[in-house]
């Protein structure tokens, strides 16, 4: 079994689906109070770094997706599936499991 690299520029997502990079988490909380690993939650916030063709019709036409790379996107907490590419953390998922775009 050969093993792949993988790198940001070699992920092209299908359909409808979006390549995210996961913000970080907060290290500290207002109070200034620094928290530990184990107690940061799952950032929310990602900045879209490739995009699917999008979702196909009944007439075989692609459907063209709302946002674009270089984005910046609330999504749903426990949407998509986490991936690690060297040490930055990353979330391939649908285009439907987007929330917002945030400026």
């Amino acid at each position: 079994m050969t093993a792949i690299a993988l790198s940001v520029s070699t992920v092209k997502p299908l359909g409808d689906r979006v390549f995210i990079k996961v913000s970080e988490s907060e290290e500290k909380t207002a109070g200034g109070i620094f928290l530990p690993d184990s107690a940061k939650e799952k950032p929310q916030v990602g900045e879209i770094v490739a995009v699917g063709p999008g979702k196909r019709n009944d007439d075989g036409i692609y459907q063209t997706i709302d946002i674009a790379v270089g984005d910046k996107v609330l999504y749903s907490k426990y949407a998509g599936t986490d991936v690690k590419l060297g040490t930055e953390e990353y979330v391939l998922l649908s285009e439907k499991d987007i929330l917002a775009i945030v400026s």
